[in-house]
């Protein structure tokens, strides 16, 4: 299987939508970025980076080995502040929701530019994160989702910070919390949320080789889904209503009806993830629960399909309460778990060119996706961003046998840091 192949494979299984390659080239952003790859202090920084390389090995194997489940970041938040800290930033703090930040000011603090990677892995408190080296590869769980990430913004950093690199606009270095699973983007809905410091423009970190541009949202709805009834036992109370057949009446239902929304059109998908309840074979359970994830890039398909689990839900719980023989009917719990809305992007807004244009310089063919990540939240509230590499190549994403290889890595940390010089404007 060849690099670009299984790179983009990778991708797939984490929930994007086909790449796109054949798109206009808008004229002006590479001469634009002809002219600032021949800024002295420029190459000064991008030599930097090449530079760094055995620092910023030590610092991924550091990081990945504090462990970040989810809503448990804190520790390793802590250790990123520090290390904000030691690459030359005064203004860093952890915010309320526990995202640690640093702010580089900029010359004029006109704009607002973020730049984010997360800190969170999907791995439970407990999981062993010992970093293995063999055959030139690091593995351990989390090591590219998104340890490596981290180390690309820091890495971004410390080079502008080396060659006293000047923006126009304010910069904020974020290690944000919440982007896996049930986080729910918290953190950078925290950054983006009302009565705080507009943001104009975002650039977040995660994932794929350095052809990689994620310039629009996959959205979701996520629920767990909980029947519940008296219970009893399985002979002796035969005829109560019974959650365990109301569920599956509900999943029957949902997978028959939602083919309707992702059987044409846009990719659409849906899934029961996780089923639970019950306490023994002979025992009528007092509830049965199911967490149900929906995902589109098109915001009126989840709609669709989170209407028929509603209609789903709602048919499954009057039949199994006619049917009863006796006792109580049956009640349902709904809890929205997840909610990310599906973000349309457009390839030829601005800030989606200069990362194009940047990694054309580097003779990389730009690969345009759409995907589920943090950038989902400004780009549905109309603020420009993107989701760049990390650079490298790496597999076996939220499983024990992840590995990262830093096959070409300076590139991530390259391309991402001109991008944000071209979207913070550089001071010359």
């Amino acid at each position: 299987m060849n690099r670009m192949f299984l790179g983009l494979f990778l991708f797939v299984l984490a929930g994007s939508v086909s790449a796109e390659t054949d798109t206009p080239v808008l004229s002006g952003y590479d001469e634009a970025v002809a002219s600032l790859k021949a800024v002295p202090a420029v190459v000064a920084a991008l030599d930097h980076v090449l530079v760094m390389e055995p620092e910023s090995h030590k610092l991924l194997i550091e990081l990945n080995e504090i462990e970040a489940p989810p809503f448990k970041e804190d520790k390793r938040a802590a250790r990123y502040i520090e290390m904000l800290k030691e690459a030359g930033l005064n203004n860093v703090y952890i915010d309320e929701v526990g995202n640690a930040i640093g702010l580089r000011p900029g010359r004029s603090s006109d704009r607002l530019v973020a730049v984010v990677a997360h800190l969170d892995t999907v791995f439970p408190a407990g999981t062993d994160v010992t970093v293995k080296e063999r055959d030139g590869k690091l593995y351990a769980p989390g090591i590219g989702d998104n340890t490596r990430g981290l180390v690309t913004v820091l890495g971004m950093l410390k080079a502008m910070q080396h060659a006293n690199l000047q923006t126009d606009a304010d910069i904020l270095f974020v290690g944000n919390v919440g982007e896996e699973g049930l986080g729910d983007l918290r953190g950078v809905k925290h950054l983006f949320r009302d009565g705080a410091r507009k943001i104009d423009a975002m650039i977040a970190i995660d994932g794929g080789e350095s052809s990689r541009i994620v310039y629009g949202g996959v959205g979701s709805h996520r629920y767990r889904v909980t029947f519940i009834g008296p219970g009893g036992h399985s002979w002796g109370a035969f005829g109560l209503a019974n959650p365990h057949h109301a569920l599956g009446r509900m999943i029957a239902i949902f997978d028959q009806n939602a083919t309707a929304i992702t059987s044409v059109g846009k990719k659409s998908s849906y899934n029961i993830g996780r089923i639970g309840g019950g306490t023994s074979i002979n025992a009528i359970p007092f509830e049965s629960w199911a967490e149900i994830d929906m995902r589109s890039g098109e915001q009126e398909n989840i709609d669709a399909i989170d209407a028929i689990l509603k209609a789903a839900i709602k048919q499954a719980l009057e039949e199994e309460n006619a049917g009863r023989l006796s006792g109580p009917v049956l009640t349902v719990d709904i809890q929205q778990v997840g909610k990310r809305p599906a973000a349309k992007g457009d390839i030829n807004q601005p800030i989606v060119q200069r990362a194009s244009a940047v990694t054309r310089s580097f003779g990389i063919t730009p690969e345009y996706e759409l995907s589920s990540t943090d950038s989902n939240i400004p780009i549905s509230l109309g603020v420009p961003a993107v989701t760049m590499s990390r650079g490298g190549i790496g597999g076996g994403a939220h499983s024990l046998n992840e590995w990262w290889q830093n096959a070409d890595g300076h590139l991530g940390i390259q391309i991402a840091m001109l991008t944000l010089l071209l979207e913070a404007g550089l001071v010359e």
